[in-house]
């Protein structure tokens, strides 16, 4: 169980009393303890490794990520807080101390990779068509990227069917329903993959009772976002709000 428990303390159980969660919430005393500890595991941990572009000796892509700490009382009435980030961290989807995903793409033999592998043996046959120039081939092409299209839709459609989310009495809703009901077409892309989803999901899951929330920007911003490294943010509306919206109902 990826609970990291704080120090059994009075003065620690005390900034927990009457805590209610609310993502209004000005950020709890005991989520700055939370995402310190956090940020100091991600500082010296070896288990893994992930180029935040923090370092000059750090290699692959640079890639930032935003983690999540919620505070949590378990059944046993024991107080800590629980640890995720968005999408996937060095490559992988299940990291010590950080709790799961709702949906594991990347599980051996999957269907999603099955699908990725399809997808890019058509890319590799309209590449290969598009290199002659020869006009025999056009319909050809053009089959084979509406074929591209489809397969791509049904395979993005039956990855938002993997997605359900429970709220505090263990109601469970698709990622669809929740997007339809909130007016979408379809679900944004990597819907369900933010720490917050993560988060909850796992407390409700595991009985576990949310206090408080908070997120914050690790690493070098992606050129297009304003993220600052070290910086908390609340959990984005676009892709977050729908299904916060239901994880929060009482």
């Amino acid at each position: 169980m990826p609970v990291s428990f704080f120090d059994n303390s009075p003065e620690v159980y005390a900034l927990a009393e009457g805590l209610t969660f609310s993502l209004e919430n000005e950020r709890h005393p005991l989520c700055l303890l939370a995402a310190e500890q956090l940020q100091l595991h991600l500082q010296h941990q070896q288990e893994w490794n992930h180029n935040f572009g923090l370092s000059s000796e750090a290699e692959g892509t640079v890639i930032g990520k935003m983690f999540g700490v919620l505070v949590v009382r378990t059944e046993q009435q024991g107080l800590g807080y629980l640890a995720a980030f968005s999408g996937k961290l060095a490559n992988g989807n299940y990291h010590a101390k950080f709790v799961p995903p709702i949906f594991d793409g990347m599980a051996e033999g999957g269907f999603l990779n099955e699908g990725m592998t399809k997808l890019t043996q058509i890319n590799g046959e309209i590449n290969t068509l598009e290199l002659v120039e020869n006009e025999t081939y056009k319909e050809e092409i053009r089959l084979l990227k509406i074929l591209r299209k489809t397969h791509s839709l049904s395979l993005q459609n039956k990855i938002f069917d993997q997605y359900h989310f429970l709220n505090k009495d263990g109601e469970s809703k698709s990622l669809v329903e929740l997007f339809e009901s909130a007016g979408y077409k379809s679900p944004p892309a990597g819907a369900g993959e933010c720490a917050a989803p993560k988060l909850l999901q796992y407390a409700f899951h595991n009985r576990m009772e949310p206090l408080a929330l908070a997120e914050f920007w690790w690493g070098l911003s992606p050129k297009s976002a304003a993220w600052k490294h070290g910086q908390f943010y609340s959990p984005c509306k676009e892709k977050c709000a729908p299904i916060l919206a239901h994880m929060l109902t009482r």
